[in-house]
């Protein structure tokens, strides 16, 4: 006996009932058609299942959901390998024709809807992969916009959907969070100096590799509305002085290069920005920056909410820790 018979024989005792629906047709979902498409596809429960990302089980619950809502049996399981039945061939060809048209239809409202992600300084390089699967779903487009605020717009209404680095706020109205958000990556932490350091910092602005306890003794520029590193996260009583604060990236990356003091930044950072006056250098023992995907928590556009769904299958190496 195959794998896929065996749990259609464990499933007798959760099946999933189907009620009639409008005009008498039966309340079946898109996801029972996926369901039994992707069975038809693959010939087997276990692959069909691994590709829709949900258990053999409830796959088995869906086709035969569907099975008992159009009165026929579409797959025949008595041989070690699923076959589609005379009724499940028929259906088959229809929803090949008919799905894609279903899904053009219901991206036809999305047309011509703009998402606005909200940012800071930097975009992680994953979004565009997201935002290209996201787009492909649901025909709408995303418009970039960056706000200088803790987060990145979303508490501005200026955007739907925001990435943050580090701490998200958690300021509450009427007992609740405002925002949603959950962690999608970790960046390393890397250090800032002005090449033409002097003081404290300049034995530093030659090395190649630093401790993050060696920052304790620095002086450190801050930025304090999007950046992701102050004094607080030293040990009390071995904290870098605060030498002075920005309110932007830019203000803070020409404090560093003014030699106002040694800076703190997510490695994407030095990947993707240049200035003559600054150089970075790795950081050993640095706690990492996390990067969060944050949406309303009350009244989310559909869109930003479908966005946020797609954070697991669609980012890369992702490190989705759950809703916050």
């Amino acid at each position: 006996m195959s794998g896929d018979e065996r749990y259609e024989e464990s499933g007798d005792d959760a099946r999933e009932p189907v009620a009639a629906g409008l005009l008498g047709l039966p309340d079946v979902e898109l996801r029972h058609l996926r369901g039994f498409v992707a069975v038809a596809d693959e010939r087997n429960f276990t692959h069909a299942a691994h590709r829709l990302g949900i258990g053999q089980p409830a796959l088995t619950r869906t086709v035969r959901a569907l099975e008992e809502a159009v009165g026929a049996r579409l797959l025949d399981r008595s041989t070690r390998h699923v076959a589609l039945t005379d009724a499940g061939q028929r259906l088959y060809a229809e929803l090949g024709v008919l799905l894609p048209r279903l899904g053009e239809a219901l991206r036809a409202p999305c047309r011509h809807a703009r998402l606005r992600l909200g940012f800071t300084s930097l975009l992680p390089l994953a979004c565009a992969g997201l935002s290209a699967a996201f787009e492909s779903a649901t025909g709408a487009r995303v418009r970039l916009v960056r706000r200088d605020t803790p987060l990145a717009g979303l508490d501005t209404g200026d955007c739907d959907v925001a990435v943050v680095r580090g701490e998200v706020p958690r300021d509450r109205q009427d007992g609740h969070h405002t925002v949603r958000s959950k962690v999608v990556a970790h960046e390393a932490r890397v250090a800032v100096v002005a090449r033409s350091a002097v003081g404290a910092a300049a034995p530093v602005a030659r090395r190649r590799v630093l401790d993050w306890t060696e920052l304790a003794d620095l002086p450190l520029v801050v930025n304090t509305v999007t950046g992701t590193t102050r004094p607080e996260l030293w040990p009390a009583g071995r904290r870098p002085t605060l030498a002075c604060t920005s309110g932007n990236f830019d203000e803070w990356l020409e404090a560093v290069a003014a030699g106002h003091g040694v800076g703190v930044a997510p490695e994407s950072v030095a990947q993707r920005h240049t200035h003559p006056g600054i150089r970075f250098v790795r950081l050993k023992n640095a706690p990492p920056v996390a990067v969060h995907l944050a949406i309303p928590a009350r009244g989310a556009h559909p869109l930003a909410a479908q966005y946020y769904a797609m954070t697991s299958a669609n980012w890369p190496a992702s490190a989705c820790a759950g809703d916050g």
